[in-house]
């Protein structure tokens, strides 16, 4: 079974910088496509970026495109994403995501292994 846990939540001022992990067990982190969603009370959870098992190929949500980076740390087993730029929109809970699929999608329907959540808060 695949369990991941986040850490690296907190709070930063707009402008400034987190970064957030995603510790992976279960399974080779290799065989994995996995993702980052975050989701605001009220709204749906929306995909932040996802980097499919096949050439770990990345895909980004425009709004964070160019300030977000995730990747795969293969020695410490991690799904890292690295956010600069913090602007008030990004406060979420940050959630990490994975599949077995060598693809990946952008549903959250797609995924199903999950993390506990980690919150992330951009003060202006």
């Amino acid at each position: 079974q695949v369990q991941l846990v986040e850490s690296g939540g907190g709070l930063a001022q707009a402008g400034g910088s987190l970064n957030l992990s995603c510790a992976v067990s279960g399974a080779s982190i290799g065989t994995l496509s996995a993702a980052w969603f975050r989701q605001t009370p009220g709204k749906e959870r929306e995909l932040v970026a996802r980097v499919q098992s096949l050439g770990d190929i990345t895909d980004y949500w425009p709004t964070v495109k160019g300030r977000f980076t995730i990747a795969k740390d293969y020695a410490k087993k991690t799904l890292d994403l690295e956010m600069r730029n913090l602007k008030s929109e990004d406060t979420a809970v940050y959630y990490c995501a994975a599949t077995r699929d060598r693809i990946g999608v952008n549903s959250p329907s797609g995924y199903p292994y999950w993390g506990q959540g980690t919150q992330v808060t951009v003060s202006s």
